[in-house]
C-alpha cells in the first residue's frame, strides 16, 4: 500500500512553509490509507465522514465536526456521504509557529499529562466564517498571504482556546512535547480492532519485519497467534452475554466471513460459536 507523506505531496515549492492551506477533495471512498503527517494539522471537514487511527487511538467524525491532528503515522478512512464529493480544508502549521504562539499567549505550564493525539472541534458559525475568509488565498501576493496566514493561525487558535478552555491549551502543549510510541501500548489497544499486522506495524512506525521481531521479544509469541487468541477470547466473552450472534461480530474481530470465524473458534474452544451457552 502506498504511503502518503503530507503536506509534502501537496507542496510545489522546495521548502516547506511554516503555514500551509490545502483544499482536499475526492470522489471515491478511501479506506485505511497510510499517511505520514509531517506537520500538525487542522482537518476542517466540510462534506463526508472521516475515521483516523493513530498509535493506540482512533476517532470518527462527520461534517459537523473537525479535527486537530498531531503529526505522526496515521491510518485514514475518508468516506463520501450523501454528496458525490468529499471535501475538507487542511491547515498545516509548524511546531515553531505553535511554540511561538504558546510563549506569547498561553498561561498554563507544560504538562506531562497523557493527552489523545487528536482534538475534536464542533463546527460552528465562527469556523464557517473563518474558512470563508481563507478564500482570498491565491488571489494576492505571496508576501501578503504569508502575513495573512499568520494572523489567521492566531485567530483560530485564540478562538478555540476561548471555546474549549484549559483542555485545548493542554492539548496544544502536548503537540510540542517529544514522545515515544511504545509498542506494547499500541498493540494492546488494537486487540478489538480488525487492523492487519502491517497496519499496526505502521502505527508503531516500524516495518512489518521489525515489528514482528520486537513483538516476539516483548511477548515471546508471534503477533499473529497472539492477536488471534486475544480476539477469540474477547469474542467468546461477548457471545456468552447472549446479546449478539456470531454473524454480528465476526468482521469486528478480523475475519472476512462467518465460516472462517466459526472454524477458528471451534479449533480453540472445541465447540461452534453458535453452540456456546449463555452465562
Amino acid at each position: 500500500m502506498q504511503i502518503d507523506s503530507i503536506p509534502q505531496s501537496y507542496i510545489k515549492e522546495d521548502k516547506t512553509p511554516e503555514l500551509f492551506i490545502y483544499d482536499f477533495k475526492m470522489t471515491n471512498d478511501v479506506v485505511k490509507s497510510k499517511v505520514v503527517l509531517d506537520m500538525n494539522m487542522f482537518s476542517f471537514l466540510q462534506i463526508g465522514k472521516k475515521q483516523v487511527h493513530f498509535a493506540g487511538n482512533s476517532v470518527s467524525v462527520n461534517k459537523d465536526q473537525s479535527l486537530l491532528l498531531k503529526k505522526g503515522n496515521w491510518l485514514w478512512t475518508e468516506l463520501l456521504d450523501t454528496e458525490t464529493t468529499y471535501f475538507c480544508k487542511l491547515f498545516f502549521f509548524s511546531e515553531k509557529m505553535l511554540s511561538d504562539f504558546l510563549k506569547k499567549h498561553s498561561k498554563i505550564k507544560k504538562t506531562k499529562k497523557e493527552v489523545k493525539p487528536y482534538f475534536i472541534i464542533k463546527n460552528d458559525d465562527f469556523i464557517t466564517a473563518f474558512l470563508n475568509s481563507l478564500s482570498i488565498l491565491g488571489k494576492t501576493s505571496k508576501n501578503f498571504e504569508n502575513k495573512f496566514l499568520r494572523l489567521k493561525f492566531e485567530e483560530i487558535i485564540l478562538y478555540l482556546i476561548n471555546k474549549y478552555g484549559n483542555d485545548f491549551e493542554v492539548y496544544l502543549q502536548s503537540l510540542i512535547i517529544k514522545e515515544s510510541s511504545p509498542l506494547k501500548k499500541i498493540v494492546e489497544s488494537k486487540i478489538d480492532s480488525n487492523l492487519k499486522l502491517e497496519e499496526i506495524a505502521f502505527l508503531c512506525n516500524m516495518s512489518l519485519s521489525t515489528f514482528k521481531r520486537n513483538f516476539i521479544n516483548e511477548y515471546k509469541i508471534s503477533p499473529g497467534k497472539w492477536f488471534k487468541d486475544k480476539r477469540l477470547n474477547k469474542a467468546k466473552k461477548i457471545l456468552e452475554q447472549g446479546k449478539l450472534k456470531p454473524s454480528d461480530i465476526y468482521l469486528e474481530f478480523g475475519y472476512h466471513n462467518l465460516s472462517n470465524f466459526s472454524i477458528a473458534f471451534k479449533n480453540k474452544f472445541g465447540i461452534n460459536p453458535s453452540e456456546l451457552p449463555i452465562k
